[in-house]
């Protein structure tokens, strides 16, 4: 069988996976707060007892675009964006620590503040619970105070404050569930009082929804000529198998 097949499949192999990385960017479009993966292919030459004449094709996802997205005013109290650089915690469904920019939030009858996600989370003092309150107001800083019930216009009580972090970008992996993490394993970021947040608004995902398109039809073009690739092999192995049984 001509090694060609193989080189042809593994072509057509990684196609697939980098459309399976736009097409999950392009399903995020409108998720508040995502960031997008990058998916590159590289050749990857086959070393053995011969000269490494043959390369593979290999799709890596080296990062994540870690550019901001649009910042979408809605007005609402619990809607916080991150303005710049930073990230908030939450408690993901494994009970630990991860780091998210989504920012649209609620909370739930018992007073635990969960995001669009259903995490939890998590402020200075620890998974973040209010107690009931009428308005909430959340400043620039992340505090947070509540308007007790039947409290006055101006009556506002600190409860506690987001737990913000701001780690370097290079050493932050995004895992399956969407959540970033330390690459250096259960590592606990400290928080960092520089980071603002900006309440009535919420981050958009920085996912440019044309570009991903563009993106998915050129691979899906690869992916045909790969398999034109293979059916050449295929053919050109009938025809050595013929010659041989004629010889």
């Amino acid at each position: 069988m001509d090694r060609a097949l193989y080189i042809a499949m593994t072509g057509a192999k990684h196609n697939t996976l980098a459309q399976a990385s736009h097409s999950n960017n392009l399903a995020n479009v409108d998720t508040t707060g995502f960031r997008a993966d990058w998916a590159q292919a590289r050749s990857m030459p086959v070393f053995g007892e011969f000269y490494p004449s043959r390369a593979y094709a290999m799709t890596e996802r080296p990062a994540t675009d870690f550019n901001d997205g649009p910042m979408i005013s809605t007005g609402r109290d619990l809607d916080v964006a991150i303005a710049g650089d930073g990230f908030f915690a939450v408690i993901d469904q494994n009970g630990e620590e991860a780091y998210t920019r989504r920012g649209d939030l609620m909370v739930t009858p018992a007073g635990e503040v969960i995001n669009g996600d259903g995490l939890q989370v998590v402020g200075e003092g620890g998974p973040l619970v209010l107690p009931e309150f009428e308005r909430v107001n959340i400043g620039e800083d992340g505090v947070i105070g509540i308007r007790p019930l039947g409290g006055g216009a101006e009556e506002f009580v600190e409860v506690d404050a987001f737990k913000l972090v701001n780690p370097d970008l290079q050493n932050m992996q995004k895992g399956t569930d969407g959540l970033f993490r330390p690459t250096e394993g259960d590592e606990i970021l400290p928080n960092d009082p520089v980071v603002q947040v900006l309440s009535g608004f919420r981050e958009g995902s920085n996912v440019n929804a044309a570009s991903e398109m563009i993106g998915i039809l050129a691979l899906s073009r690869q992916f045909e000529m790969q398999i034109k690739m293979m059916k050449s092999a295929e053919r050109m192995t009938e025809s050595s198998t013929t010659l041989m049984r004629m010889s």
